[in-house]
């Protein structure tokens, strides 16, 4: 995957903030209900979802990493290549409001939500950063579209290390939405849903997967 995927997966969890707030909006509301420990508990609420963004990151990549040890290691790599700006291209049309495909694949993770779900009860309400950290940990494996199909790109970097900086850099355009939802997040909101930005983002990111195809198209031709 090149650079420019990383920036891409930003701005897509970037844009796709109003999203990541409808799936962690209550948690979050639940943070900033009184206490002077408010900013530390959304820090260590959101690092903890990150860190396991970044860990589910990682096994794919991993995974990844493992097809291409396989015999055909060139088909695989293409292959690979192929799903990451398969990916941009889909993220780019979610983010333009062309499709809403990407809901379908939160029904792949609801078998393991079922059994951590229960676990997230142990950690509310919050109260301290100790609450917090876990509670983000296991809050990161909530079952979303974007997060999937963000962990397919990080799937086809055929690495642990750039798989979990893939959804690092994802996570961290998730941040600002969810750190400042219930403070400034009409604004937020209201500047993120401008038809002008979602629509500028939305053809970015498209770009970067069909620019993507056309590399993939050179190297297949060089085979």
């Amino acid at each position: 995957m090149p650079d420019s995927g990383y920036l891409a997966l930003f701005l897509v969890g970037l844009l796709g903030g109003t999203h990541c707030v409808g799936m962690c909006g209550g948690i979050v509301g639940a943070l900033s209900m009184g206490g002077t420990a408010r900013w530390s508990m959304h820090f260590a609420y959101n690092g903890g979802r990150i860190l396991s963004y970044a860990a589910a990151g990682a096994i794919a990549g991993a995974l990844g990493a493992a097809s291409m040890g396989l015999e055909g290691q060139v088909p695989a790599r293409l292959i690979l290549y192929f799903i990451a700006n398969l990916m941009l291209v889909a993220m780019g049309l979610y983010l333009l409001g062309v499709t809403k495909a990407l809901a379908l694949t939160e029904r792949a993770g609801q078998s393991l939500w079922r059994r951590l779900q229960p676990l997230t009860r142990r950690f509310l309400p919050v109260r301290s950063v100790v609450q917090a950290f876990p509670l983000g940990v296991l809050w990161g494996w909530l079952p979303c579209g974007l997060v999937y199909s963000a962990l397919a790109t990080a799937l086809s970097t055929g690495s642990a290390g750039r798989g979990a900086l893939t959804m690092l850099a994802f996570g961290l355009g998730t941040l600002p939405n969810l750190l400042l939802a219930g403070i400034v997040l009409a604004r937020l909101n209201e500047f993120v849903r401008r038809p002008i930005v979602r629509t500028l983002s939305g053809l970015l990111v498209l770009g970067f997967g069909l620019y993507g195809f056309l590399g993939l198209m050179r190297l297949s031709g060089g085979l």
